[in-house]
């Protein structure tokens, strides 16, 4: 009976594990049957652009997320490949012209100035580009303004107020559930942390928070005049007074060339493109085109080539997949670019807030070794801040956009005391039987002793002296000239 039932488990597991083969393989055929397949690209074709998903600097071609039903949190879509596209459009003797429509641009004005140089670049061609929509966000409006034509719903809205920085501040909801925050940091600019300690923004964070978002308007304020022949100062005013309130205004004031509805924006691309109004305009997505061959300009595959390792999310230690900067696996990435001797350069792509300052100093690390072996260039997308300037701070060269929101060379520790919220809210109490005074330090039931928060205290100091160290040298700048910055 015993080798019957053992037999019998055998049976049932292997049905299962096949059936779950099974299953997975039908998966995968699906997912390659269903993905989009490569446009077939005829003459007088426009490249569609919409810009409504979730732009990252390289997205993960993942058949999976084609399948039927998928639930995935938001689609994405690699800025590489927008830029790639627009490149090879360009060069394209059967792409006509690009239509954007743009409302809301889930990206960093960074990346959304990089794909409008694109788009600047790609209009030197002789083609054309027409922007359309029925809003147009602030961000979408900037992008939009590098076209030949701006055309915007006769009913539509045109956002035109200005930036702002907005901080949730959490110490009023803390103090009435009995939350403690303690909090060690160095340099007073270093305001991550005040959302948990102060009700409204320091002196000093409103301060640096009013410089970059002034420094991000200006320069779109620059681009757009540029783009549209309209004064710095014009254009501010119609921010500071709220003048664009329907898109008759925005045609007076010359931001949009023409309001029209999205029939009358086709029939003007069919005009543009020589196609009978009786037909259907010949139009390819970005995603679509991406997978359409680039024409081939060199004599094959270079001995020579350039590593490009994407590093952006948060900064974590681990092995965590693309999304994030992972110790482990971008380590690993810099140090076989670094053996590999058919690279003979390296370039750092860095799109990141910062996060741990261990893992920070791990890459630090191997960008260190790399950039003695082969030059390495650090290259920065909307953000390249805390940790993430720590790891590109040994690179030979750092290129940023102007845009880009980058520095905040600082250390803070946070450790939250829950202990009164869970006795009084709760009725949840803790106790220890420790050994040592300290065997619990860091629990977060309790308010530290006083040589407990000494020991944070050095911590802190300690990784920002290393902070200091680490862009000193590899800026080439006095240790008192970084602490001053």
């Amino acid at each position: 009976m015993k080798r019957f039932f053992t037999y019998l488990l055998a049976t049932l597991a292997g049905i299962f594990i096949s059936i779950f083969m099974l299953f997975l393989f039908v998966l995968i055929i699906v997912a390659a049957s269903t993905g989009e397949k490569p446009a077939e690209i005829g003459s007088n074709t426009v490249l569609y652009m919409r810009l409504n998903e979730q732009i990252v600097e390289r997205a993960v071609d993942n058949p999976l997320s084609y399948l039927p039903g998928n639930f995935q949190a938001a689609s994405e879509m690699g800025l590489n490949d927008i830029l790639a596209n627009i490149r090879k459009a360009k060069e394209d003797e059967n792409i006509s012209g690009i239509i954007m429509e743009l409302t809301a641009i889930p990206a960093g004005i960074s990346t959304i100035e990089e794909i409008r140089k694109a788009i600047l670049d790609f209009r030197e061609s002789g083609k054309f580009v027409i922007s359309y929509s029925d809003i147009y966000t602030q961000k979408a409006y900037y992008l939009a303004s590098a076209s030949d034509k701006v055309y915007l719903n006769p009913s539509g809205d045109l956002i035109f107020t200005g930036l702002a920085a907005k901080t949730m501040f959490f110490k009023g909801a803390m103090e009435k559930l009995g939350i403690d925050v303690e909090v060690v940091r160095h340099g007073d600019f270093k305001s991550a942390v005040e959302p948990f300690t102060n009700k409204e923004m320091s002196k000093e964070s409103k301060s640096q928070a009013l410089i970059w978002v002034g420094s991000i308007w200006q320069r779109m304020l620059q681009e757009i005049s540029e783009s549209r022949n309209i004064d710095v100062e014009k254009l501010n005013s119609l921010a500071d007074n709220l003048i664009i309130k329907s898109g008759d205004q925005a045609l007076e004031y010359r931001l949009v060339d023409g309001l029209k509805y999205k029939d009358e924006v086709i029939d003007e691309l069919k005009e543009r493109t020589g196609t009978d109004e009786k037909k259907d305009l010949s139009s390819v997505t970005l995603r679509r085109y991406t997978k359409v061959a680039a024409r081939k300009t060199g004599k094959g595959f270079s001995r020579d080539k350039i590593a490009v390792v994407y590093a952006y999310g948060d900064v974590v230690m681990g092995s965590a997949g693309e999304g994030s900067i992972s110790s482990e696996r971008i380590s690993k990435a810099i140090r076989k670019a670094r053996r590999d001797s058919s690279i003979k350069a390296i370039v750092l792509r860095i799109n990141s807030g910062g996060g741990s300052a261990l893992a920070s100093d791990v890459i630090w690390r191997e960008v260190d070794l790399a950039r003695q072996v082969k030059p390495v260039v650090a290259s920065f997308g909307d953000v390249a801040a805390s940790g993430a300037y720590y790891l590109a701070a040994p690179a030979d060269t750092i290129m940023a956009q102007p845009v880009t929101i980058t520095g905040s060379i600082g250390v803070f520790a946070l450790l939250p005391n829950f202990g009164n919220f869970l006795d009084r809210k709760l009725g949840i109490t803790f106790d220890a039987a420790k050994t040592n005074p300290s065997a619990d330090f860091g629990s977060p039931t309790r308010k530290m002793t006083g040589n407990e928060r000494e020991v944070i205290e050095y911590g802190v100091s300690r990784v920002y002296d290393d902070f200091v160290s680490r862009v000193s040298e590899g800026r080439h700048l006095s240790r008192a000239d970084v602490d001053a910055i």
